[in-house]
């Protein structure tokens, strides 16, 4: 086998950000995935965002379980910090990483089977602890690597290449990041770089747990007539909530235009996120009213993209435990180990 290297000598004259960076700088490897396989447009907006941010590469910490997927983070931010868990594992080791460095940007990468099946468990918690980080599913409805059986969030009815119909219900990642009180929830479409730029770039800013499910078609296994989760049926039935734009800022930003039109949330950081409606009738802080529209438009079979639930008042992880501003492994030993004494304080009020 040969494989392919990108050369490491960049182009004197290749833009560079206000940190010194090319957007070459946060590519990876060169990508061994399927011709055409959505997860790797994932991956270029990723490096298109944190280009953007002007993040230094070493600041990010990416970690992933297994999966298509889960291979993806090779292929982008090659000099940031990585980890690659167990099947399903990502979160519990993503929680552990945050709870001990807050200071660096953490993306988990997951796929459809890594987190809505094996994985769901920890799914589940990462979110409703509310750990700082972005959480991007690349959702393609199949296990791409064990040949295209359906996965749980494949839709009902919905066929595979070889003609069978998937019986069972799917799992809805979105309504359950909604109800787990996840305080960012976003879905979008690997074949959308214009909406997708800004929701990863915004997801990143947000305090708190932020969840975005990419529909990312496979092009090997699930990319048919029969499918759901294909190019064709994402592009016919995308109803887009709303057009996203990221504006970075150190102080707040009011603005005043005419109701329907554009909300600006500000975010803790000063950045704000811009929302230009094409429903007047979505309101994205409204938790309630998004699980609703998502479900009675996913009855009509469409498929509902866009920034989905804001929380601009979001607490993360850290603020409900109350932890210490100093990264747990900037700590001394005795800050960490404070003695028998303190010990069996703790073991006095526990009785």
């Amino acid at each position: 086998m040969t494989w392919l290297a990108k050369p490491k000598m960049h182009h004197p004259t290749l833009a560079k950000n206000q940190v010194g960076y090319t957007r070459r700088d946060y590519e990876g490897k060169v990508s061994t995935l399927c011709a055409g396989c959505g997860h790797d447009s994932i991956s270029a907006a990723i490096i298109q965002a944190c280009w953007e941010l002007e993040i230094q590469p070493h600041r990010v910490a990416k970690l992933s379980g297994i999966g298509c997927s889960s291979k993806t983070p090779d292929y982008f931010l090659g000099q940031s910090h990585g980890f690659n868990t167990v099947h399903g594992r990502m979160p519990s080791a993503l929680t552990g990483a945050q709870l001990a460095n807050r200071d660096l940007v953490y993306l988990g990468v997951s796929g459809d089977g890594d987190s809505a099946s094996i994985g769901i468990g920890q799914f589940v918690h990462a979110l409703r602890r509310g750990v700082n980080m972005l959480y991007l599913v690349e959702n393609n409805g199949v296990y791409g690597l064990t040949k295209g059986q359906f996965s749980a969030t494949a839709d009902q009815g919905s066929a595979s290449k070889k003609g069978a119909v998937n019986t069972d219900s799917p799992v809805d990642l979105i309504g359950l990041a909604l109800q787990l009180g996840a305080t960012f929830v976003a879905r979008s479409f690997s074949g959308d770089k214009a909406q997708l730029v800004p929701l990863i770039k915004a997801a990143i800013r947000h305090r708190g747990a932020a969840f975005i499910d990419v529909i990312s078609p496979c092009v090997a296994f699930n990319n048919h007539g029969g499918s759901t989760k294909s190019y064709d049926y994402v592009r016919q039935h995308n109803d887009a909530v709303n057009r996203v734009e990221f504006i970075e800022g150190k102080e707040p930003i009011e603005v005043d235009y005419p109701e329907g039109s554009v909300i600006d949330v500000p975010q803790h950081d000063g950045s704000v996120i811009r929302l230009r409606k094409t429903d007047n009738d979505y309101d994205p802080c409204d938790r309630i009213a998004a699980l609703n529209y998502i479900a009675r438009h996913h009855a009509q079979g469409e498929v509902v993209t866009g920034l989905l639930h804001l929380d601009p008042d979001a607490r993360d992880f850290h603020q409900h435990l109350n932890t210490t501003r100093t990264p747990l492994n900037a700590l001394s030993t005795e800050q960490l180990c404070p003695g028998a004494e303190a010990l069996t304080e703790v073991n006095r009020r526990l009785r």
